[in-house]
């Protein structure tokens, strides 16, 4: 497990999360508009997932496919603990602050960019799955510009809109995440281009 860690930089992910967490709980010690305040923790919980995201491309290639039968395990309990990590710290740094949404924003957000990021492992590679949560930042920041200069989006695909405690938003965030999660842990991140 430690060799598949380092092998996957899971140690700079940590680091990137705990950013992530201290970016946060320290910009929300700013005062900011409900616009702003609204936006403001969907930039760190973009970059956790984008960090998560990033893990699951693996320098060995084609060899380790071969050779390690844990592989799809270690690959699941990669993703999960670091998503409950990133979850965790953000929803902590947001403790005893204003942080819009709350807890259960936090979560439902970072599964599913997470999920989003899985998937673009499994179709583009790991060293660019970043791509897909950095994308649906611009597109949840849309999702929250229309609530205030609408006509307002209203699709349960575009949580970061919808608000925390709405059933349908969960539901698609948490499809995303468990179709990336299954996904990731059956074919694993697309090998580059001449490994495989």
């Amino acid at each position: 497990m430690r060799l598949h860690a380092a092998s996957r930089r899971v140690p700079a992910a940590v680091a990137v999360i705990a950013a992530c967490a201290a970016g946060l709980r320290i910009a929300l010690t700013g005062h900011w508009d409900t616009y702003g305040a609204l936006q403001l923790p969907l930039v760190f919980e973009a970059g956790a997932a984008a960090a998560i995201t990033v893990t699951t491309a693996s320098p060995l290639g084609e060899p380790e496919r071969v050779a390690a039968r844990w592989l799809p395990a270690l690959r699941l309990a990669t993703a999960l603990a670091l998503t409950m990590a990133a979850a965790s710290a953000l929803a902590a740094a947001g403790t005893g602050a204003r942080l819009a949404g709350g807890s259960l924003d936090v979560l439902r957000n970072v599964a599913g960019m997470t999920g989003i990021g899985l998937l673009c492992a499994v179709a583009i590679g790991g060293g660019l799955a970043w791509i897909g949560p950095a994308g649906y930042l611009m597109a949840g920041v849309y999702g929250l510009y229309t609530q205030w200069h609408g006509p307002a989006v209203t699709t349960p695909w575009l949580w970061p809109a919808r608000p925390p405690r709405d059933l349908g938003a969960a539901i698609c965030a948490g499809l995303v995440f468990t179709a990336g999660l299954t996904l990731l842990t059956v074919r694993g991140a697309r090998d580059p281009a001449g490994e495989s």
